[in-house]
This record gives C-alpha cells, structure tokens and sequence, in this order.
C-alpha cells in the first residue's frame, strides 16, 4: 500500500476544475468483527462473501468496514473482493447498513432483479484526503476500480451528520461502473462535497438504473445509458445521456454542455449472478438490442439467457492458462474470482457464445510479453468485469477480439461484447505494451472501458524515466467494422490514444488525456506534424459518427509541447462529430479542435474548454 499523496498529474486536474467549476442466511464464514472477511460459496473464491438477510446488521456492517479500512486507500495494491447479497432486505429505519467501497470491491445484489435485494441505508464512496492524511487536498480524482451492481437503495442517513446526510455520495472517477440500481430517497451525488476542496471528480458510468435527482457537480464527464433519472443538476465538460428517460435537454449545447440521444444505437447489459428461488447460482446474460431506451427490468427479467454457474469454469489465482484453456476447449464458460493472474501465454476464448465474466476485479497480468486475452472472430462472445495490466517484458497486445479484420463476419444481432474491462500500463508495476486493445472483428460492442498507460503509481519514476519504461504506443485499435463504444475513456499513450480504422463506427462519449510525460517536442512529433490527436479516424474511413468528446492536455513535463490537433478524422460527408472539445489543465497547447478548426486550448484558456458543436460544420 502506497503512502496517500497529490501526484503532479492530481495537481493538474485540480487547477482545471476550480475554473471549470466557476464557468459551468448461509455462508461458510464468521462475521466477527476482528475477523476478514468470510468466503462464500466454496467455489467462489476466498475472497467472496455472501450475506444473508438473516444475518445480523452489525456483523454485516463490521466485515464492510474491515474491508473498506485495508483498500480505501490500497490503489496499488493486489487484494480484491466481492460482496454479495442475496435477495432479501438489510438494514432497518433505525439501523441502517451504510457501505462504504475501496479500491478492487464489488458490491452487487443476488437477485434476479434490482428489486430483489434492498439495501435501507447507504452505498458511498467518498473523496481521499491526500495532503498528510489530513481534511485538506479531498479529492475523487484517483477513486478508481470500484462496482456496484444490481441492487435497491433505499437511502437512510440515519447517525450521519447534517451534510452526510444530504445524499448518497459516489466520489469516484474512472474503472468504476454502476449497473442496475434501484435508488430511492435522497439525492444521488456524483462528487463529495462535504469535505474540504477541491473536491474535484473525472469519471464515470451508469446504465440499467433507475435514479434519484443526481448532483453531477465536479464530474468532468459522465456517460448515463438506458435509465431513469427525476432530475439531473449541471456539468463540468461533457455530460452523455443515451436512451435516458428524463434526461435534460441538449439544445443550448455547450451551456450546459449536455448531449442528449434519444436512444442507444446498440446495447447489451453485462451478465450478473443470481440465485434462483431453488438456491441454485446462475448467471443470466442479457441479450443485444437496437435503439433502447430506458431500463431493462421494468416489466420483469431482462431479456436473455440463463446459463448454470455449474456450466462455468470458476477460475483461482492459483490456476494455470493451460487449465484455463483445457475448460474453455471442453466447452466451459469461464468466471475469474477476486485476484491477480499471472498469464504466461495467452487465454483463448474461441467458441461463440462464450461469457468471460471477472467477480471482484480480477486482474490478468502479462507474463513474458504475452497477449493473456485472445478472442476469436465468432459471434457472441462476452468479456465483462475484467482488468488487464501489462507486464515487465513488451507484449504486442494485451486484449486482441479477433486475428484479422474480414476473416468471418460478425453477427449484429449478436456482437461480441466487451463490458467494464479496464487496462493499465504502469501504475501497479512497470508495464510495456505496444497496444492495449485490438479489435479486429467485425460488429463489436465496448460497453465502457478504461484503457489507461498510468501517469503515476508505485514505481518512484520521473516522468522522463517513466516515457522510456512504462512504454505504450496505441491505447485502443479498431479495425472491424459496425463496432460501437458506448464509454471509452483512453489515456496518455505515447502515440495515438485511439486510432479507429473500421468502417460505420459509433463512439458515444470519448475522453482522453494525451500523455503528460513527453520529454521534449522531438519526442512528441508525427512525421512532420506536431503531436498526435487523441482520437484518429483513418484516412480510409468514409463512414463514422462521434457523440460528446474531449481531448485534454497536460504536458507536465514540458509545458512548450504542442498538438497540432485533438481529433484527425477524414473529409467526407459521412463524417460527423458532435460536440468535441479539447481543453488546457494548466501545460502544454492543443493547437486546434479538429482538422486546423478551432481556437487553442492553451495556458491562457487553462480549464476552459474549446468547443465544436458540429464537425463538420452544417
């Protein structure tokens, strides 16, 4: 565990908000409170635990509290876990459960629907304080790799002080999902504001949910999928809604800077858990859909499929990738428990319809310069709730979804779906990868991802030392054709963060940092142009539409470096962009918007965005 401090790149993003503000019953353990937590079924992995509400509040809320202790402030660390509840109701009016979630935890409800599991108190994440461990320097900036999932809220502030007691707060920024929630009562806050400043906030990601007035507050962007929301308070810089009932309207773009699609174009909910009214563990997997709106649960089970737990392989640290492959071959779906993999060469996922699925945020660490996860060009393959790090030696890829574009074409009634999978190079241990994601495969679904080449971590490096060894060109690669990303957040490569080369592509909302750690403008040059864009559109491309985008800079360690451009995309009129902007954190200069359009994004503009509402300009 690393001693809580600002890193530079905290204090970059700290002065940009403050002017981006001023401008816009069984289980197998014990539940005694000296104790860790307690492992629920035996084939779900130590680290698992699963309540029952017969169980007594306190003990409950004594093992939550053991665990957020160890991992509120663990963001480098490798202990992971999940919490399960079955269905049922914990906590009472008077003795509410009141959650509070770390680093690496899933917090997620058994039942079949959100409804099923009711939670009378609170699930919060609150911002650390980082100067000293004292009240000063709270922030949400570096809140990340967190879930909740699949359960009801009922919000009950009962012991907590007058602004506790204000909302539920979910301070989190980026690898941190919420999936199928239920939340009634008080507001629903997306930043902490009852600490001391700045209380800055860079996430983040809802779908499936139905949702109390929400307080964005000093979120820099968000995207909301398929659900409900009573209201929705402000935004910082872009703020996504897709398929929303209630969301606000996006006419007067970029005051407030709302985008607003009335429906998803393509969606699939991420596999949940469940216990059935028999007790028996299933794993339901929601199936694809078109232009959605709203939740899935309303009138009943998501659509889908119910697949056994008994049909899955359930994964250990302690397993090895030829294991791993032996059950993927005999026809095994594949779940990953709470840990860190070891993955010497590559897992292969080659039989359609096959669900991946990570419980508790298990982590796959390439051994070797491998590739650990490879997916094949089939139909209906599903990656969800998985982290993939590079390792010490280069690797070519650390997630590739099929070998080559056009070898089989994809269904797009069934695409390969790839949900809440994050990837880090650096940050934990050193990491070297040429990419972090390739896409090959034709009719591919990323639904929410955070590729990220870390800009701080446990290595003690200067940033010139870190641009030479924590080394990452491309964060994301798109080949295949018709594939969607609904969230895609890539940071800091050290080339292009996202290079999309497949034809008829839909990103909803984009944010990007390009990396603050180039030594000098030679070592950030592309041929002869200065810099490059964080988000490419191959010169190829005749066919791709972006919705809410932005590029940032923070060139730290050089703050004379130039971009020529935040987005390169070709001419044509099969091209359109919707409200982009590039935006200064306080070093460096972003020349332009798009193609040589718009004003720079520099030291004299420091956290006030550069906005496009249409590109090209109709």
């Amino acid at each position: 565990m690393i001693t809580p401090r600002p890193t530079k790149g905290q204090l970059g993003r700290m002065l940009v908000f403050g002017v981006a503000l001023l401008t816009a019953a069984t289980t197998t353990g014990t539940f005694a409170s000296a104790a860790p937590p307690s492992s629920g079924p035996a084939d779900l992995g130590v680290n698992v635990t699963v309540f029952d509400p017969g169980m007594p509040v306190s003990a409950i809320q004594a093992t939550l509290d053991q665990t957020h202790a160890a991992q509120v402030d663990n963001e480098m660390g490798t202990q992971r876990y999940a919490f399960l509840f079955k269905p049922g109701t914990y906590g009472t009016l008077e003795s509410p459960l009141q959650i509070k979630v770390g680093y690496y935890t899933e917090i997620a409800g058994l039942g079949a629907s959100p409804t099923d599991v009711v939670i009378n108190g609170k699930v919060e994440v609150y911002n650390r304080c980082l100067e000293n461990g004292g009240t000063s320097n709270c922030l949400a900036l570096v809140n990340f790799w967190r879930t909740l999932s699949n359960l009801t809220i009922n919000i009950n502030s009962a012991g907590q002080d007058g602004c506790r007691a204000s909302a539920n707060f979910w301070a989190v920024s980026q690898a941190v999902s919420m999936r199928r929630l239920n939340i009634t009562g008080a507001n629903l806050s997306l930043m902490d504001y009852c600490t001391a400043g700045p209380q800055y906030a860079s996430g983040g990601f809802i779908a499936d949910s139905r949702l109390p007035f929400t307080i964005n507050g000093s979120q820099q962007q968000w995207l909301t999928r398929n659900s409900e929301v009573a209201g929705w308070s402000n935004g910082v810089w872009n703020q996504v809604f897709a398929g929303v009932v209630g969301a606000p309207d996006a006419t007067a773009f970029p005051t407030p800077p709302y985008t607003t699609l009335e429906t998803t174009p393509v969606s699939r909910e991420k596999p949940f858990l469940f216990v059935d009214a028999q007790g028996r563990y299933q794993v339901r997997v929601p199936s694809a859909q078109t232009n959605t709106r709203g939740i899935t649960w309303a009138g009943g089970l998501t659509p889908g499929r119910t697949i056994p737990l008994s049909d899955f392989f359930v994964a250990k640290p302690t397993d090895s990738v030829h294991l791993i492959n032996l059950q993927l071959a005999r026809g095994k779906h594949l779940l990953f428990t709470p840990g860190v993999y070891d993955i010497g060469r590559s897992i292969e996922v080659w039989r359609p319809n096959t669900v991946v699925l990570g419980l508790g945020h298990p982590t796959l660490t390439a051994v070797h310069g491998s590739t650990p996860l490879d997916v094949a060009n089939v139909p209906g393959i599903i990656v969800a709730g998985l982290t993939i790090d590079a390792g010490l030696e280069k690797s070519p890829v650390l997630l590739r979804v099929g070998r080559r574009h056009g070898l089989l074409p994809g269904l797009p009634s069934n695409p390969t779906t790839l949900s809440d999978v994050y990837f880090r190079v650096g940050g934990p241990h050193i990491g070297k990868t040429e990419t972090a994601l390739e896409v090959n495969s034709d009719h591919v679904l990323i639904d929410h991802t955070w590729v990220w080449r870390g800009d701080h971590g446990v290595d003690d490096l200067t940033d010139t030392e870190r641009w030479n060894t924590n080394t990452g060109n491309y964060g994301a690669i798109i080949n295949g054709d018709h594939v969607t990303a609904l969230g895609l957040f890539v940071e800091h490569f050290q080339k292009y963060n996202t290079v999309w080369n497949g034809e008829h592509g839909t990103t909803v909302l984009y944010q990007n940092e390009l990396p603050y750690d180039p030594p000098t403008q030679a070592d950030w040059m592309n041929g002869t142009v200065e810099g490059f864009a964080g988000y490419k559109v191959g010169d190829r491309v005749r066919s791709h539409t972006l919705y809410g985008a932005g590029v940032y800079v923070f060139n730290r360690n050089n703050p004379d470096i130039h971009t020529e451009n935040g987005f390169e995309v070709p001419q044509g009129p099969g091209i359109k962009l919707s409200h982009i902007m590039t935006v200064n954190l306080s070093a460096g200069i972003i020349d332009h918007v798009v193609n040589g359009v718009g004003d720079p994004a520099d030291t004299t503009k420091i956290g006030v965005p550069i906005y496009i509402t249409q590109y090209p300009a109709p």
